[in-house]
């Protein structure tokens, strides 16, 4: 990759405590995005574990890798925050470090979003149809997306699927906070955009331990989905009809 070029897509991932998981992950990027102009930002957040050495020996046999390292964990919603600012490209795809999106589905993903316009006010969201995980962390899953969904309107059936393209532009002017990762499409439709649904693949976790389970997907987030609504009620789209403007 040209160093004074910037690359068409930035892929995004935030890591905390992934040392096994991110550089089979890496590896598997660059493999599905080899005839793509890309680069690979991982962001680490404050992980206590070997991510940084994992990521060094990474780095050396990857270019296209960047890496941005909090010095103490902040938050998933942060992580992609601060990935996306370090970008250069204008697509963002982002996906989870703990290697259960599939970086195959990428390539789908940002085709989709470029046959529908590929403009600032579009979001292609993954949707996990064959949830790899514990019964627990399904249900609990479901009753999330569930919630979302009937009080947002978000038109999303996989809020949670860290596998996402959008734009560089759109995603830096909506209001950030934490957990904001999981109100991307609402975020996206707030803004007077539009959101599709693509099936993706899900794998199952090989290495490491998750960092989530039932009360920090449903009921810490109902203080940010009422913060949501908050904004949703208060933002001032207009039906613009452009030809009045010519």
């Amino acid at each position: 990759m040209n160093a004074d070029v910037a690359p068409e897509i930035a892929v995004v991932v935030p890591a905390h405590n992934e040392a096994e998981n991110v550089g089979p992950l890496i590896d598997e990027i660059a493999t599905a995005l080899k005839d793509r102009s890309f680069e690979m930002i991982f962001v680490d957040d404050g992980s206590t574990d070997a991510t940084p050495q994992s990521l060094v020996t990474a780095g050396s046999a990857h270019p296209e890798l960047r890496v941005v390292r909090h010095r103490r964990a902040c938050g998933q919603s942060t992580a992609v925050v601060s990935g996306v600012r370090a970008a250069r490209a204008q697509i963002i795809v982002t996906m989870d470090g703990d290697g259960q999106n599939d970086p195959a589905d990428a390539p789908a993903l940002i085709d989709k979003y470029k046959e529908n316009g590929g403009d600032d006010w579009l979001l292609v969201a993954g949707h996990r149809v064959n949830r790899r995980d514990t019964w627990l962390k399904r249900v609990s899953s479901k009753v999330a997306n569930g919630v979302r969904g009937g009080l947002l309107g978000d038109e999303t059936p996989d809020t949670g699927c860290g596998l996402k393209v959008f734009s560089r532009q759109a995603f830096l002017h909506m209001p950030a906070f934490n957990h904001m990762h999981r109100f991307l499409p609402a975020l996206m439709i707030r803004a007077g955009g539009r959101v599709l649904s693509v099936p993706v693949n899900h794998r199952a976790r090989m290495q490491g331990v998750s960092k989530y389970g039932l009360w920090n997907r449903l009921w810490v987030g109902i203080v940010d989905i009422f913060g949501v609504i908050w904004l949703i009620r208060r933002s001032a789209n207009p039906d613009i009809d452009e030809s009045s403007t010519q």
